[in-house]
């Protein structure tokens, strides 16, 4: 079995790791809806209404989920931007007048 190698970073996942997070994520809210469709021909009455419910809004929740990257749960960290002053040429030699 091959062992996963543990990071000493602050880096997120790779963009496999996290295509393949997704693409579970979205599978299992898709098998779910399969299951409201099954579960329509079969309810009646309130679990009626709401099986079709699930089946009808599942796809939008399944393409949110599945488009959301984990960049909200673990950010790399970033080094800080050095703002460089220099004074413009031509301006070293002048001295303010009063």
């Amino acid at each position: 079995m091959k062992q996963r190698q543990q990071s000493i970073t602050s880096l997120p996942k790779s963009p496999e790791d996290e295509r393949r997070s997704r693409m579970i994520k979205y599978m299992i809210t898709m098998s779910i809806r399969i299951v409201c469709l099954i579960l329509m021909l079969f309810v009646k009455g309130w679990w009626l209404a709401i099986v079709a419910a699930g089946a009808i809004l599942l796809p939008y929740f399944a393409v949110v989920v599945g488009n959301v990257g984990t960049s909200w749960t673990s950010k790399a960290e970033r080094p800080t931007a050095i703002e460089v002053y220099r004074r413009p040429v031509g301006l070293d030699d002048e001295e303010p007048r009063p």
